[in-house]
């Protein structure tokens, strides 16, 4: 594509007409960087090829000041021969233009165009780098690009994961290359970028990339049996070496992530890749990451977690006793921010209640390194604009170095954080809550249509179910209600049908309803009166077909021969009369069953002609609400379905279904002894056929006992079914807390291998009192101060011999400190003559609980001898400044008459300066004839410490001879040697 003349400045006109909306069908690449960057961009548009167009649009966001004009245009234009602009708002994106973030504004993507916004955040707070990358990723989706360059900070890290998830590809440069190498470090530890390279490696890699027919929009066909059968080994694959199956993702969704990984590999057969991938195990591992990722965030789609604050929240606790427990799940957690979310939510309406309950907040994923993210919570700056001032100051930490917020303790020990499988490991179970957010969206409906009874069967009677915006319950509106439509939340509700299956395969029993069987039970007497087989003949022969029912449609009952109006309906099994009526029936059942729920009244059709046996018969439909009184007829859950003949002509039959046909009367004696003796026949017969009736319905009724024993046995399989599925959910638990623990454990013994390291490199004797002021711990180096040994723990701390004979308030100072929490310190001197510091100091915990109190001492020994060196050393430069101001010629001698100091005073009275001075010997200051005695003066100084002023003569520098008056003193080193001579020496007048 050649690169046009007009530019994209004129596309910002304004116009009365709405123009049309521009057809991206290039590659954006959105490239970030803060703190060098401009050395980044120099490098990056330097590898920019002369002799082709790169038939891509890049956008460059840099943190600028805000009254600061940028001049990243103009050299940008030097190393390259694209068109460069600084963007103003409603501005096209061209192929082969870079465009340039203005100051003081914060740049978004929509439907090709480039807008510019206000910017909410105070400047330092902004992150614009994130803002773009999320906009590009929802205008392009996988020919979305970002780059991440030098800076501080970890602006862009997010909005990596936004593009990732998009399908875009993420490249960031080698800290090694950067001047600031946060803002790649932070994106490189999110584990999705593709590429690290140096800038000027980037743009070849860029080209090859755009390439692939994944970013120029072809992508393969699911349906093809070579694609279908790749990606059922890349399934095998991915098993064996991660152990998840993704067989039941959805297609669309696999085959998106799996075209992104063969661009970044250049790979244009998918034959290939799979090739690729059995050689290179990495590739494999690479290709997991990119089918878990997810796009999260705290308080994603605030209207939602808001309708969650306020209709689901306070029904969680309104029927909890205090110190009960709560349960919830969050299926599918990522790196834990909609889970800590919840747990914010729920510890707010603790605190507001004043109440405590024993929260049991499960979270759960697949990804193991999502988890590990989740378990130490620490979470980029950028979350400033996800979660208010108010929960950022209430619930999180900053950072020393400002770089991003950890969760507080109080908010985490609300959590569990487990690796778990949805599709293959037990559920939870007796959950309040489960939330399941943009999970779904990425399974098949036939996995989804598992899951769905699986969260039914995990939750508590009354019990909620949040699933993401794009997500729904499906066909199992008889399983939940919905709470709230936009919001997508629902309520479990009890299934009145006997039971359903798990996907496990074992059937679980839903929870006994307030419906009285009508099946399977009888009255316990051993024969019925003629009376109850006159009525039950009645009803087997006349009464109509009648069916109980649900407001649903759901059958629970059948009486008399129902298949003349119902039949099973195609596909998966089920009981529900408004699927199963037959040909002329549906519709007229379904408008009459509406009418009698909504309006609590019978309901009575007549004359509808329903297809039977080919045929078409006359019926009669009624539907009469049913309830717990017959007088309250509005309170009816249940509804009796009456079907019947539309004309039935009542005949007299016999048993066998013959009619009966009157005979004349004969007169005749032979006839009335026959009749006579017919009737005794006939009242044997009837008395034998009672006599069997009656042994029938003995039969029958033995018959339905063992039936009802039948069903309480199945009942009671079932129960243990339950059970044993409880108990797996238990068991993974369990297997959950204990993970937690052994992690926790893991962070507590690093945690203490790093104390003890720390206070034994430090040589820092410790000791740790409790309230009590008994020894809970001390470390070895304290033990050449106070006399300690390791069964000393647990005694006072009065008890114990120390080594410090001049302080002895110890015990007194601990109290004091304990009392007003003020720290103390004081300088203590040991028996041997080493000094320390004591210093004492509450013992705080994370929670801020005063628990005893520290004593530490600190080795200053060395401390003491610098300050007494240096006492000395300032005595000697005040004895220097009054030698050196003196008016006294000032003169030391060593023993053999050199001279080693002379004073300024000396120069001035002698003539010669101190360098000369030090080259002679006081014999050649005196006359000649005086040499020999002013050396035994010196010499007789070796036996005296003084001397006794005396005068002589000395020559000055021009040879004159002066009359002075000589003061002399011996000086002495610590063994008690005269090792030098002082003199002082005045003119005499």
């Amino acid at each position: 594509m050649t690169r046009k003349t007009k530019t994209p400045l004129a596309d910002s006109n304004v116009s009365n007409t709405a123009p049309a909306l521009p057809v991206v069908d290039f590659p954006i690449v959105g490239i970030g960087a803060s703190a060098g960057g401009l050395a980044a961009f120099e490098a990056f548009f330097s590898g920019m090829p002369v002799d082709t167009d790169p038939n891509m649009a890049f956008v460059l966001v840099q943190h600028l000041a805000p009254d600061h004009k940028s001049l990243l245009c103009e050299l940008l234009k030097r190393f390259t021969k694209m068109q460069v602009f600084e963007v103003v708002d409603g501005m096209t994106v061209k192929p082969n233009c870079a465009y340039i973030i203005p100051p003081n504004r914060n740049m978004a993507l929509f439907n090709g165009r480039l807008q510019l916004l206000e910017p909410a955040q105070p400047h330092g707070q902004r992150l614009p780098i994130d803002f773009f990358f999320r906009t590009l990723a929802d205008d392009l989706r996988e020919r979305a690009i970002c780059i991440v360059l030098s800076g501080s900070g970890s602006d862009g890290s997010q909005g990596v994961k936004a593009v990732k998830a998009a399908g875009g590809m993420a490249m960031a440069q080698t800290p090694e290359t950067t001047e600031y190498a946060s803002m790649p470090q932070s994106a490189i530890a999110t584990g999705l970028v593709d590429f690290v390279l140096p800038p000027a490696e980037m743009l070849p890699q860029l080209l090859a990339y755009k390439q692939h027919a994944y970013v120029k929009g072809k992508t393969l066909s699911p349906a093809t049996p070579n694609t279908e059968d790749v990606l059922s080994k890349l399934f095998v694959l991915l098993r064996v070496q991660t152990s998840h199956d993704f067989s039941l993702y959805k297609r669309n969704t696999i085959i998106r992530r799996v075209e992104r990984r063969m661009a970044v590999h250049q790979i244009n057969q998918i034959s290939d890749y799979l090739h690729f991938c059995q050689q290179t195990p990495a590739e494999i591992n690479a290709l997991f990451r990119d089918l878990l990722i997810g796009v999260t965030q705290f308080f994603r789609d605030p209207e939602e977690f808001k309708a969650l604050e306020t209709q689901v929240i306070p029904r969680l606790f309104a029927d909890k006793p205090v110190g009960s427990d709560l349960r919830l799940w969050v299926a599918g957690c990522s790196t834990g921010e909609e889970a800590y979310s919840l747990a914010i939510l729920l510890q707010e309406q603790m605190d507001q209640l004043k109440t405590n309950l024993k929260v049991h907040l499960f979270a759960t994923d697949i990804d193991s390194r999502a988890i590990e993210t989740a378990r130490i919570g620490l979470y980029p700056a950028s979350i400033e604009k996800d979660i208010s001032a108010e929960r950022l100051a209430r619930f999180f930490s900053k950072q020393s170095d400002g770089s991003g917020y950890r969760i507080q303790k109080k908010i985490r020990d609300l959590l569990v954080f487990s690796e778990q499988d949805l599709i293959k490991d037990p559920p939870f179970s007796r959950l309040d809550l489960i939330s399941c957010r943009n999970v779904m969206i990425y399974l098949s409906g036939e996995l989804q249509k598992k899951l769905l009874p699986l969260f039914h069967y995990a939750l508590n009677p009354g019990g909620f179910l949040f699933l993401g915006t794009s997500e729904s319950i499906g066909d199992f509106s008889s399983k939940f209600d919905m709470l709230d439509r936009k919001a997508k939340l629902y309520q479990r509700k009890e299934q009145l049908s006997q039971s359903y299956r798990l996907p496990t395969g074992k059937s679980i029993p839903t929870l006994p309803v307030n419906v009285a069987r009508t099946t399977g039970l009888v009255t316990a007497e051993s024969k019925l009166s003629l009376r109850e087989i006159t009525e039950r003949a009645l009803l087997q022969h006349f009464a109509a077909v009648a069916m109980l029912i649900t407001a649903r449609g759901e059958i629970l009952y059948l009486h008399g021969r129902s298949g003349r109006y119902l039949e099973p309906a195609p596909g998966e099994a089920g009981m529900n009369i408004l699927r199963m009526a037959r040909e002329g029936l549906g519709a007229s059942l379904n408008k009459a069953l509406q009418q009698a729920v909504v309006k609590h009244e019978l309901v009575f059709v007549p004359g509808l002609q329903v297809k039977t046996n080919g045929d078409f018969t006359a019926v009669d439909l009624t539907i009469c609400p049913l309830a717990g009184s017959l007088n309250k007829p509005e309170q009816a859950t249940l509804f009796l379905v009456i079907l019947s003949d539309a004309k039935t002509i009542a005949q007299p039959i016999t048993d066998a279904g013959s009619v009966i046909k009157a005979e004349p009367v004969n007169t005749n004696a032979n006839i009335l002894s026959l009749q006579q003796e017919l009737r005794t026949k006939e009242d044997y017969l009837q008395s034998n056929i009672e006599e069997l009736e009656t042994s029938n319905e003995e039969l029958k009724s033995a018959n339905e006992e063992m039936q009802s024993i039948n069903e309480e046995l199945q009942s009671a399989n079932e129960e243990l079914e339950t059970s044993k599925e409880e108990l797996q959910s238990v068991n993974e638990e369990l297997s959950t807390v204990n993970s937690e623990f052994q992690s926790k454990l893991v962070d507590l013994a690093r945690a203490n291998n790093d104390m003890n390291n720390l206070l034994s490199s430090t040589d820092i004797g410790t000791i740790f009192v409790d309230h009590h002021l008994l020894i809970s711990r001390f470390t070895p180096s304290v033990t050449q101060v106070i006399n300690l040994i390791p069964s000393d723990i647990g005694r006072p701390i009065g008890h114990i011999v120390s080594n410090l004979p001049g302080y002895t308030s110890l015990v007194a100072d601990l109290l004091a400190v304990l009392d007003n929490l003020v720290p103390k310190e004081i300088e203590v001197q040991t028996q041997a003559g080493r000094w320390f510091l004591l210093r004492i100091r509450p013992y705080r915990t994370l929670e801020n609980v005063i628990e005893g109190a520290v004593i530490t001492f600190v080795d200053i020994s060395e401390l003491k001898q610098a300050q007494s060196q240096l006492q000395e050393t300032l005595s000697i430069r005040h004895l220097a400044a009054v030698v050196r101001d003196a008016r006294d010629a000032i003169l030391m001698l060593a023993m053999d008459g050199s001279i080693l100091a002379w004073n300024p005073a000396a120069q001035g009275m002698y003539g010669w300066t101190e360098a000369e001075a030090l080259q002679k010997n006081i014999a050649e200051l005196a006359p000649e004839t005086l040499r020999q005695e002013a050396f035994e003066i010196v010499q007789s100084l070796s036996f005296a410490e003084n001397l006794a002023p005396y005068q002589t003569q000395r020559l000055n520098k021009q040879g004159q001879l002066l009359s002075v008056r000589i003061s002399a003193t011996a000086l002495l080193n610590q063994a008690g040697e005269v090792y030098a001579i002082t003199t002082t020496e005045r003119l005499c007048k």
